[in-house]
């Protein structure tokens, strides 16, 4: 018969596999950490993706050493502000893990090096501006294909849901307002609303039959 192993080692193989497991999907750009608290001098157990250059047997950070300090730390820290060593911004969760007496015995936790995002979104920023050209007011769709979806976001927007949501007796009210409103008069009309919904011209043409439009 196996030898059955202490619950302490049992959690830190666990959670050794579900830090690798996460480490394989969000590489490159998330460190993912597993603490031991019972060793405080030697706590890194296991690091994937090392982005802040700490090895396995480093001690544990000042965040662990409050953990262990007091039961009623909170079990999950996440999204705090967080910085590696070479200065780099990071976000970080903190997952403490207790045993079976409620002792916290581990923690999981993950740096995620956010350059990488903010980059990116430098990089969209400048992609997406436009500049200033006086007297122009220029849109690509077809005129009145503006008001049009507004009053299908404003319709959704009172039953608390979104246009791709609404359900079938709701278009059909809907598309009833607008041939009222005579907004369905509007260039290409259908292909706008159609688009809007995220359904089929024939879907709205068979809603249409439906109450005689």
């Amino acid at each position: 018969m196996p030898k059955k192993r202490p619950e302490h080692q049992y959690l830190l193989d666990q959670l050794q596999q579900i830090a690798r497991g996460l480490g394989e999907t969000f590489a490159p750009f998330c460190e993912v950490v597993v603490h031991d608290l019972s060793k405080p001098d030697h706590a890194i157990l296991a690091i994937h993706n090392n982005l802040s250059g700490r090895q396995v047997g480093d001690p544990m950070t000042e965040l662990g050493k409050q953990r262990i300090a007091d039961v009623d730390f909170p079990q999950v820290v996440a999204n705090y502000p967080n910085r590696f060593p070479d200065g780099r911004q990071a976000k970080s969760t903190s997952i403490g893990i207790r045993d079976s007496q409620g002792n916290y015995v581990a923690a999981l936790c993950l740096n995620v090096d956010l350059t990488v995002f903010q980059n990116l979104q430098n990089v969209l920023t400048r992609f997406g501006a436009t500049g200033v050209a006086p007297g122009v007011d220029e849109s690509l769709a077809p005129l009145g294909s503006q008001s049009l979806r507004g009053y299908i976001d404003e319709f959704a927007a009172h039953r608390s849901t979104t246009p791709r949501a609404l359900k079938a007796d709701e278009r059909r009210t809907l598309l009833r307002e607008l041939k009222e409103g005579g907004l369905l008069e509007v260039r290409r009309a259908i292909d706008t609303v159609a688009q809007h919904l995220g359904v089929s011209r024939t879907t709205l043409y068979i809603d249409t039959r439906k109450i005689g439009l």
